[in-house]
This record gives structure tokens, C-alpha cells and sequence, in this order.
């Protein structure tokens, strides 16, 4: 099959976007093995993004004893937690998908976890905010990263400090002792290391805006072709397809994949996802595939019926957009 210039032009394209925030992955238009898709990310797995322009060392012990984390801000009652505090209320347990915003289409900076923590919302509202005049919730790590999320986002019921992850105690990497999640928002708002929460009555700005990018942060409808790996050789007739998809802060009802260059679309089947604020894995089956090239691509479609566009955008100021497509040669094996 013929593979059209536009549809090849698309593909290198991605790997000319630029990345702006440091450690994520920037895609490839070269060949790509395939991925192990699971639901659950391994901590070991889960993908890190830190912090650059600060001295803090990630090898350093945080006693958990001495650590304290500190509520403050337009309150009626300023608060400081420390770790029994923290332990000693009340848990709720969330799935919950998190992806950087320097992730292109077919990128790997997207994991899914498991995690286990306090309601931010509670906390607020025990510490006495006033939700007429409070504007923006503030949130500092011990790394002094800092970022906001405005205070009615705060409120809603998934917005969590985060202490475990998978079953396990927060690891150093992903923020221990304690981190935000806040579901459907690019990483870049889920602070780490906390210490330190501000209600504020103003528009805050934090280190990401001051160098321009988005405020907002919700994450863009991604999808990702897993397996096969892009420029694989793969024995036919029958060839199957796997991969992600994330629909930010609405789960996804349908993914499509395309084998003649998005002219025509076929639904793929999606396994039930355990929250809406995951992603979901699907799977396809390619049966009686001819031999030869073919371009494979990739959309998703959220719950309110949003199709992922397959215009390319460059991850600044508002996280990269744009389709996954990979090639694969599909060949007859051998008969022996």
C-alpha cells in the first residue's frame, strides 16, 4: 500500500516539535519496539518529571516524623499536618491517569496508578475557607516548585493528597511523603513534596505560567498504538493491535483506528476501565491483512462525544495535540 507524502510528512513532523520542559520524551519518527500495555503502571515504570532550577536532592532522606505540612492562606482556621495527622483521617482510595504536558502523540510520559490519599476539599473546609472570596489554591514543595489550581477546582471530590501509590508508600521520585492529584490536569499542577498550601484570594501564577504556559492545564483526548511497534515487521494474516487512550478529565467511550490514512475508521474494542479518571487499553484485531506497508493510526472519543483532533500542536502553551500513526510491514510467515 501506498503511503501518501502528507501522511508521511505527519509522522516527522512530530519529531520536530521542540520540548521546552526538561525530561520528557519527545516521540520519534524512528522505528519503536513495541510496549507492554497494562493497566497499572509499576512504580518503577510510572514516568518522573522534576523540577530542574532547583538545588533539591532527590537522594536525600525526608524523615517523615519531622516533615509537617502547612495550611494557610484567607482562612479561619490555618492549619499544620503532620504525618500521624495525615494518617489519622480519612482515606479514599482513586484510579487516576497522569500525563505530562511535554507528551506528543505516541509519547510515554503518561502512567496510570492506583493511589491512595486525603480529600483536599475536607481539608479546605475544615481549615475554614470561604469559598466567596477564595480564588486560587496554592500548593509548595520542599523542591520550591509551586503551581495553583483555582479553589473551585479544589473543592470537587477526586482533588487528592496523594501518600500511597499502588499499594505502597509514596516513592521518593513521585513526591513522598505526600503529593497532589488532581485528576484530568497535566503534571505540571500535580505538585510533589508538599509542605505548604495556600489559599489565596488572587490569580496566582506559578512557576510553569511565568515561562508561559498554560494556566488551565487539562489534558488533551491522547491515544497510543502500543503494539506493534512502529516500523515492525509483523507475520499476517491476522495482526493484533493494542494501546491507550486518555480522555483528561472525561473518561473515553470509543477508539478508532484508521489503515487508509484516516480516510475511513473502524471501532476498536476498549477493556472497562476501574475509574473515569484513567485511561482505558484497547484491542484490535487486523484479519486478513494483505502483505505489504501500512500506516496505522490512532483517535480516541471522550464521553461528551469530543473527537481527538489530529491537528499537530506543539506541546507550549497548552500541551501538545495530533494523532499517533505508526507503520508496519505485514509479511506471510513461512510455512515449515
Amino acid at each position: 500500500m501506498d503511503i501518501s507524502r502528507r501522511n508521511l510528512f505527519k509522522i516527522g513532523a512530530l519529531a520536530g516539535l521542540t520540548s521546552i520542559t526538561s525530561g520528557c520524551d519527545l516521540g520519534s519518527m524512528f522505528a519503536i519496539p513495541p510496549r507492554e500495555t497494562l493497566y497499572f503502571t509499576p512504580n518503577d515504570k510510572f514516568y518522573t518529571v522534576n523540577y530542574m532550577d532547583s538545588p533539591y536532592n532527590l537522594s536525600r532522606d525526608v524523615d517523615q516524623e519531622q516533615w509537617q505540612m502547612v495550611i494557610k492562606g484567607a482562612l479561619d482556621n490555618p492549619m499544620v499536618l503532620k504525618w500521624r495527622d495525615l494518617l489519622n483521617r480519612k482515606p479514599f482510595d482513586q484510579v487516576s491517569t497522569l500525563m505530562c504536558i511535554d507528551t506528543l502523540p505516541g509519547g510515554s510520559s503518561i502512567s496510570n496508578a492506583i493511589w491512595r490519599g486525603i480529600s483536599l476539599k475536607e481539608l479546605l473546609m475544615e481549615a475554614g475557607a470561604d469559598p466567596e472570596t477564595a480564588r486560587d489554591v496554592i500548593f509548595r514543595g520542599t523542591d520550591a516548585y509551586h503551581d495553583s489550581i483555582p479553589f473551585e477546582h479544589a473543592m470537587r471530590d477526586e482533588v487528592m493528597l496523594a501518600y500511597l501509590m499502588n499499594g505502597e508508600k509514596l516513592p521518593k521520585a513521585h513526591g513522598f511523603p505526600v503529593r497532589l492529584v488532581v485528576p484530568g490536569l497535566y503534571g505540571i499542577k500535580n505538585v510533589k513534596w508538599l509542605t505548604e498550601i495556600e489559599v489565596y484570594n488572587g490569580d496566582y501564577q506559578g512557576y510553569w505560567q511565568r515561562k508561559g504556559w498554560t494556566d488551565d492545564g487539562t489534558i488533551h483526548i491522547f491515544s497510543r498504538i502500543d503494539s506493534p511497534g512502529h516500523y515492525q515487521s509483523v507475520p499476517g494474516p491476522n495482526v493484533n493491535f493494542r494501546g491507550i487512550a486518555f480522555g483528561g478529565p472525561h473518561s473515553i467511550s470509543e477508539v478508532h483506528l484508521s489503515f487508509d490514512q484516516e480516510k475511513t475508521w473502524i471501532n476498536a474494542e476498549i477493556e472497562p476501565p476501574q475509574s473515569t479518571w484513567s485511561w482505558v487499553v484497547w484491542n484490535y484485531q487486523l484479519k486478513n491483512a494483505p502483505e505489504g506497508k501500512k500506516m496505522v493510526s490512532v483517535r480516541a472519543v471522550d464521553t461528551t462525544g469530543k473527537i481527538q483532533t489530529s491537528e499537530i500542536t506543539r506541546p507550549q502553551p497548552n500541551g501538545a495535540t495530533g494523532l499517533h500513526s505508526i507503520i508496519v510491514t505485514i509479511y506471510e510467515p513461512k510455512q515449515t
